[in-house]
């Protein structure tokens, strides 16, 4: 049975997460504590050691991240419940990370709790993904980005992927000393986990990291630090060219 934790500064969404899990997973997971705060919060998650931490992102004193920052070891399972805000779901998303939106569904609720039971990852795995996230986060300028295939989870700086190609419903992921990374999200997911002033979308099946462009040629093509030619679509031509070299 997995213990769990809910961190939460509201008390009736405490109640709430309490009672689903109750319904849903009683004889699979069994609450052990609850914090308002994020002071509160690294107390009882150091003391009571959870398998499952439910954490909210905006707390009263902080927010989430500000209590995974506290932690040493990060051997639980992690799902964040969060209202929406884009930058804290893209923050989570580059981790590659669970969560839940308030107001809480139900589906969407027992579909996340049913994927952690599931599924285990180590506390390496799990601090390398918090980490990603952290640094997306807080805005520092090294971004780490997890990316996940079929058998591997990929951490990579976002320095070093160089670009991305579309292939129908997945993308190949071209990294520094990496082989292609094959996952299974669209052009436009990818897209979307990536800082947007740092990579261009030079043609419907390409993004390219700006720092990795090494020449532009006349005939429409880009060679990239790799020494990879990339197409660039005649349409997208002038708005390129005018965001690398103007």
């Amino acid at each position: 049975m997995k213990r769990a934790i809910i961190i939460d500064d509201e008390e009736y969404l405490r109640v709430q997460i309490r009672e689903k899990l109750e319904k849903h997973f009683g004889e699979e997971i069994l609450v052990i504590g609850e914090a308002a705060t994020v002071k509160n919060g690294v107390k009882i998650i150091q003391s009571m050691k959870p398998d499952l931490l439910l954490l909210d992102i905006q707390l009263a004193d902080g927010t989430g991240f500000d209590i995974l920052s506290q932690l040493g070891h990060k051997d639980f399972q992690l799902i964040f419940i969060t209202a929406f805000d884009h930058e804290a779901i893209k923050a989570i998303k580059v981790g590659a990370l669970d969560y839940v939106l308030k107001p809480i569904d139900d589906d969407d609720f027992i579909a996340a709790i049913g994927k952690t039971i599931q599924e285990h990852r180590s506390t390496i795995e799990m601090h390398d993904h918090i980490e990603a996230s952290q640094i997306h986060f807080k805005g520092l300028e090294r971004k780490r980005i997890v990316l996940k295939t079929t058998s591997t989870y990929y951490t990579l700086l976002e320095d070093d992927i160089i670009y991305c190609k579309a292939d129908g419903s997945y993308t190949h992921v071209y990294a520094v000393n990496e082989e292609s990374i094959m996952v299974s999200k669209t052009l436009k997911m990818v897209e979307e986990l990536l800082s947007e002033g740092q990579f261009v979308r030079c043609h419907n099946s390409y993004i390219v990291n700006k720092d990795h462009i090494v020449k532009y040629k006349v005939n429409g093509t880009l060679i990239t630090s790799s020494g990879d030619k990339i197409p660039v679509s005649s349409r997208k031509k002038d708005s390129f060219i005018k965001r690398i070299f103007g």
